[in-house]
């Protein structure tokens, strides 16, 4: 990694550093210089860049930091095929990496914003170690629908198949190379985001796709479609002691809003909140819309 590509200040004052987590290099952003910590983490295939439009405005009244998961962004990519399955790319692996940099970098227990499949990260972090995470707040958190114990048996064999053949032989690298340039990632991101289709910008677009075509993006990728185990979000849900507090766009194509509505009945969850024409992403979508929710939540939980 060239440190000279962490040390320059975006144009909205948001920095970049890089932090070394045991043999690995971590990008992360912050903004902000006092109150309470604030780790935004975000979704499959993004990075910290999709919070660009939240830490400036969080960094208002907290510490505002986003941090690239292991194997995205501009966090190293090690290769998933040269260790043990799942010990890489997991919920779990990347709670131990919130936690160690909620240890190592923030200082003091933080909490954890976190988009789609982030938000399982987030929550278990906050499981493992309730004493670091003050509060979680997930937008559009995956629900696994491709989990195994989400498929019907008939399913489950073809399911396995499919996955093997992306992740073990030369057809995922071609798969993944139809996915990874402009034109089909601006087609996905149309797809998936709500109303507000001027959200999918060229400087969006070009946030995501950079880092995607990094040595290494592409084992990544298809190690992560292939997982189809480890925690379900319902169940990371009832286990968390941690205020949870949920945010949903209704206009998601793949997480529908009616089934993320059923986890306002979980214990830890506080409040629901949706948003009438947002897609999957509400935090860059409307960030007008999800700023203040943040704020609050952080707010609450502050005194």
């Amino acid at each position: 990694m060239e440190n000279s590509l962490w040390c320059e200040p975006r144009a909205n004052g948001i920095l970049q550093e890089n932090w070394k987590w045991g043999d690995w290099n971590i990008r992360y952003q912050y903004c902000g210089n006092s109150g309470p910590p604030i780790i935004c983490v975000h979704g499959f295939g993004a990075n910290c860049d999709h919070w660009r439009n939240n830490l400036p405005a969080l960094s208002q009244n907290g510490r505002a930091y986003a941090i690239d998961l292991l194997g995205y962004g501009y966090s190293d990519k090690p290769d998933p095929r040269k260790v043990a399955a799942r010990s890489l790319y997991s919920f779990e692996n990347w709670a131990k990496q919130l936690l160690a940099f909620i240890d190592q970098v923030v200082g003091e227990p933080a909490f954890i914003i976190c988009n789609s499949v982030g938000g399982l990260a987030g929550l278990q972090a906050a499981v493992d170690d309730p004493s670091k995470v003050r509060g979680v707040q997930v937008m559009n958190i995956s629900l696994r629908l491709l989990h195994v114990r989400n498929q019907p048996e008939w399913k489950k064999p073809f399911v396995r198949g499919f996955q093997s053949l992306l992740r073990d032989t030369p057809l995922g690298e071609l798969f993944f190379n139809q996915l990874a340039n402009s034109k089909a990632v601006t087609k996905v991101l149309k797809q998936c985001y709500g109303e507000n289709k001027d959200a999918v910008s060229e400087e969006l677009v070009k946030y995501l796709v950079d880092p995607g075509l990094q040595p290494g993006a592409a084992r990544v990728f298809l190690d992560f479609i292939s997982y189809s185990d480890g925690p379900l979000p319902q169940e990371l849900l009832d286990a968390v002691k941690v205020p949870v507090s949920i945010l949903w766009g209704e206009e998601d194509p793949w997480e529908p809003v009616n089934e993320g509505r059923k986890f306002g009945d979980a214990a830890s969850v506080e409040e629901f909140i949706s948003f009438p024409g947002v897609g999957h992403c509400p935090q860059d979508e409307a960030p007008q819309l999800v700023n203040p929710k943040i704020q609050a939540f952080v707010q609450r939980h502050s005194s």
